[in-house]
């Protein structure tokens, strides 16, 4: 059996320090705000190569409590426009609408799934305060022509890096773009917890402050609240988690994107559509998704070859009836694309033996 993606194996290759780790603040005594989230803080800031880095519970609450810190700091109100990708994961159009904003979604690009940037300028209008660009699958979107374009028209970017950790344009790295990101450790991300997990990244001091403190019950001192915040922490055994494990992220990046060369070399059937990368750097593979119009064939066809398929995803958000108001929506090329996308195994553990399966299997698929 090919898995999709096998977290058992991918967390034996650094268990005893993960193992380490976890003990270490076990006995530490010290469970919520203390040294690990401190130090892996710091830790992924680097790694981003941005001023601050802020945890939190989970990839959802970055993003919203990002906007949150906008609102809070006067740059943002309730009904402002937020513009996004129509195909994104659900959880991006949630920290919109949570925050009382309006997200108004795009057609993407047609080859790279990310924004399209015509499609965007189309979309401004008066109310237009935010763009937020969703790193699709984990490649990087255009963002030297999105910053210039926000910055043209006075708009903030909120990056969703969610599945983009370590994505590179001409090595300034996802995350850094922005006037902040989201990022998510959900388990089967790149950079995965042993749970859920987020953080935000930034550059303004500003921003970094008003976070601190909602994360926090809005309290910058305990017991003092400046703002209605809530309880989105890192806590320490997940920090202590991701340091180990942040080791790792830029040799599995590699052996990611080396399967996916194979992939892009070796599949050959006219009948998929594999996926367009304009410079290996820019996409680091959270997932590799083929397109077909078989979709659900070729899912049957590799069950029966032993591989593990994904459909990531299946229902776009304005076809959700969490946003019924949506559904009179017209976008042909975001559905199109809902119903013939399939990620297939991208696991940095998998060996030559299983890429080579699936590769044969894919180019044996007729429909």
């Amino acid at each position: 059996m090919v898995d999709f993606l096998n977290l058992k194996k991918i967390n034996e290759r650094q268990r005893s320090e993960l193992i380490s780790a976890a003990e270490r603040v076990i006995d530490s005594g010290w469970y919520i705000m203390g040294a690990e989230l401190q130090a892996f803080e710091q830790e992924f800031a680097k790694f981003c190569q941005v001023k601050f880095s802020l945890g939190v519970a989970n990839g959802l609450d970055a993003l919203t409590l990002v906007l949150r810190a906008w609102k809070e700091m006067g740059k943002l109100k309730d009904g402002d426009e937020v513009i996004v990708q129509a195909n994104t994961y659900i959880a991006s159009v949630l920290a919109i609408t949570e925050n009382n904003l309006v997200p108004v979604l795009v057609e993407p690009d047609t080859e790279t799934f990310n924004l399209n940037i015509n499609n965007v300028l189309v979309a401004i209008s008066d109310k237009t305060k935010v763009i937020l660009p969703v790193h699709l699958y984990g490649q990087i979107s255009p963002m030297k022509e999105i910053m210039e374009l926000a910055k043209k028209h006075g708009l903030l970017v909120l990056e969703d890096c969610a599945q983009s950790h370590g994505a590179q344009i001409e090595g300034k790295r996802a995350g850094s773009w922005g006037d902040a990101a989201g990022f998510s450790f959900y388990p089967g991300k790149n950079l995965g917890a042993l749970g859920d997990a987020g953080a935000i990244t930034t550059h303004d001091q500003e921003l970094f402050t008003v976070v601190s403190a909602l994360r926090n019950y809005g309290s910058e001192k305990k017991y003092l609240n400046i703002y209605q915040g809530v309880n989105s922490r890192l806590d320490e055994i997940q920090a202590a988690m991701l340091r180990v494990k942040l080791t790792m992220l830029d040799n599995d990046i590699k052996i990611r994107q080396e399967i996916a060369q194979r992939y892009l070399s070796e599949i050959k059937n006219p009948l998929l559509e594999l996926p367009f990368i304009e410079k290996m750097e820019n996409h680091v593979w959270h997932l590799f998704v083929v397109k077909t119009t078989k979709r659900e064939a070729l899912q049957n066809w590799l069950k029966q070859h032993n591989i593990q398929s994904l459909i990531h995803y299946p229902i776009p958000p304005h076809k959700q009836n969490a946003y019924k108001e949506m559904k009179s929506l017209v976008l042909p090329l975001t559905e199109k694309i809902h119903s013939q996308v399939l990620s297939i195994p991208m696991d940095p553990t998998m060996t030559d033996a299983d890429i080579s399966s699936v590769i044969k299997a894919l180019n044996g698929f007729m429909g």
